[in-house]
């Protein structure tokens, strides 16, 4: 969610029953403060910062988010042994993203309290086995035993109670809030999501580290790259800096990063987060009750 959740988006869905999470991805240390400071003012109930630990400044951040309190941690793209026992420490829950059964159980060994489970659905960063959802979550389950939250391809409540079957205890979801009214994205990104048909999304710049892009001028010429047998450096000169700030925050839609997961074909509306959850969480009741009846 990175350009896209900040401290409006997190309140939003922690207000109306979710936990909302700010993605400090994109942010310089005391930016990731204000918007911790502005979360807690704008709701009294938990909320969480993911943190991809290969962040430069990760020793500033983690800093922070101690000295703010903030109850709950996502980390991720990185190593879960190297801040999780100094996070647990200060009292904060761990959580750490993982998208196969290795780092899975690492992930366990470093003591983290919950993982996230994720799909290669999903958008943002991503796993190089390409592992679905629907396999990753089963095998999981059955070989540990700290709580699994799903993730990836997940945009209602039936995806929530598919979850559920295959054996995860909660669900992450991003690309159905970044088209929400409280979200950061660009209003050219949140209509370039709404107006996405199945296909328009691909795993991408797996040399470097792999992302799900919507296409456009520059994921063209990310894959006319990478059928050519592009080099690392060749893709990261392509790639460049503050790419995804181009397209997902500022709104260029031609030559801009534009990351999101493969359900952007089903969102069709921008509504407000609260509505949002209060759509999923029905829709997965009546969804169980259905279930529940079938003889």
């Amino acid at each position: 969610m990175i350009w896209c959740s900040g401290w409006e988006l997190a309140a939003a869905v922690s207000n109306a029953g979710g936990l909302g999470i700010i993605g400090s991805g994109s942010m310089y240390p005391e930016v990731l403060r204000t918007h911790i400071q502005k979360c807690k003012l704008a709701t009294q109930h938990n909320f969480a910062v993911n943190v991809p630990l290969l962040y430069p400044n990760i020793e500033q951040l983690i800093q922070i988010i101690i000295e703010e309190k903030v109850p709950i941690v996502f980390t991720s793209a990185g190593n879960p042994n190297t801040w999780t026992s100094h996070l647990k420490a200060s009292g904060i829950i761990v959580v750490h993203v993982v998208a196969n059964l290795k780092f899975a159980q690492k992930s366990v060994q470093a003591g983290v309290d919950a993982i996230v489970a994720e799909g290669f659905e999903a958008g943002g960063h991503n796993g190089r086995e390409e592992t679905t959802t629907i396999c990753l979550i089963p095998e999981l389950a059955a070989a540990i035993s700290i709580p699994i939250i799903a993730a990836g391809g997940i945009a209602s409540g039936k995806a929530m109670a598919a979850a559920f079957a295959l054996g995860a205890e909660a669900v992450q979801i991003g690309s159905r809030f970044v088209a929400s009214v409280e979200s950061s994205a660009h209003a050219a990104f949140k209509d370039k999501v709404v107006n996405s048909q199945a296909g328009d999304t691909l795993l991408s710049l797996k040399k470097l580290t792999p992302v799900r892009l919507l296409k456009n001028d520059f994921f063209n010429q990310v894959y006319e790259a990478e059928s050519n047998g592009a080099s690392v450096s060749e893709l990261q000169t392509i790639l460049g800096k503050a790419r995804a700030k181009k397209g997902m925050f500022e709104g260029d839609m031609i030559n801009g990063e534009l990351e999101i997961g493969q359900v952007s074909a089903t969102i069709k509306t921008i509504l407000p987060a609260a509505e949002i959850v209060s759509e999923i969480w029905n829709e997965f009741q009546n969804t169980i009750k259905h279930l529940s009846e079938i003889k």
